[in-house]
């Protein structure tokens, strides 16, 4: 049977762009170590791949939430931590402020303290983090939750500014955690304690006068009650922080499951790629030597 020779070079050609197609495939599964490529390869894999990278994307951006929300919970309580503290040192103060025995000159000198105490808690309660945004003002991250009016009497120069809105994040499949709080309270805290300084200052203050021991004692009872209001908040800050621990764990267990899935799936067997390989290589090389050997036969050569 005669073979035309455009013929034969047409056939020679289709066969030797296959196998380089395929040589050159399966180098790039090789170096991506991954057997689909392309959805065609595995349709039906293909889309189970599909579902488990965005399964996957999603789980990881749960999981940075819970990063950033821990890191704000955990700067939150710190903060709230301290204030406690200091609390704890200033209603010390009230209960020596109400000894009898203190003369007016005693009252003095627990004003630089207390005055210490009044200006540290109100700066902590305007604290603001990285991006400019205050911790403890609710939503309104731009307003700072305290103020203070100079123009006012003495137990009305501060105010809240804030609100008591939640700020939710998603840290799950239709779930969220509060991020921020609120310091609405303290303002009460710090009209008291101003007003306790003011009369402290005024001469001949004692705290057997009615009027004094009147304001000395509320004062008292304000530190317990910003106190218990405090230490609550920061009760709800280490829930949450143990709730999205969980959380955190889980979803790791979930990506851990996903990323096994998803080697199990697509990853390529690489003993098979190399036989593979191999073998499309020596059909090459046989090929080309083979168009080589007929390109040179002649009809004459059979005369």
């Amino acid at each position: 049977m005669r073979i035309a020779t455009a013929q034969y070079q047409s056939t020679m050609n289709q066969s030797l762009q296959n196998n380089q197609d395929r040589l050159s495939y399966i180098m790039r599964q090789l170096d991506s170590q991954k057997r689909i490529l392309l959805p065609s390869d595995d349709p039906v894999d293909s889309v189970r791949l599909s579902r488990l990278a965005r399964e996957e994307s999603t789980v990881g951006q749960y999981r940075s939430n819970i990063g950033s929300l821990q890191l704000r919970l955990t700067k939150s309580e710190g903060y709230l931590s301290n204030m406690v503290t200091e609390m704890i040192a200033g209603r010390d103060q009230m209960v020596w402020a109400l000894d009898g025995s203190n003369t007016p000159d005693d009252l003095k000198s627990m004003i630089a303290p207390l005055e210490a105490l009044r200006d540290s808690l109100f700066f902590a309660a305007n604290t603001i983090d990285e991006e400019g945004n205050h911790l403890f003002s609710g939503t309104a991250t731009k307003t700072a939750p305290l103020l203070y009016d100079a123009t006012q009497p003495a137990g009305s120069r501060y105010s809240y500014r804030g609100n008591t809105n939640a700020q939710n994040v998603v840290v799950g499949n239709g779930l969220t955690q509060p991020a921020n709080e609120n310091l609405a309270g303290l303002e009460k805290l710090l009209n008291q304690l101003d007003e306790t300084i003011s009369v402290m200052n005024t001469p001949g203050a004692t705290p057997n006068d009615p009027a004094v021991r009147a304001i000395l004692v509320a004062n008292l009872t304000g530190f317990d009650e910003t106190q218990a209001l405090v230490s609550s908040k920061i009760a709800d800050l280490g829930g949450r922080q143990n709730v999205i621990k969980t959380l955190d764990d889980n979803h790791a267990n979930i990506s851990l499951s996903n990323k096994i899935a998803i080697v199990d799936i697509g990853a390529l067997d690489v003993g098979v790629a190399a036989t593979e390989l191999n073998g499309y290589s020596t059909a090459l090389q046989a090929t080309y030597k083979a168009y080589a050997k007929i390109g040179n036969l002649s009809l004459f050569n059979a005369i």
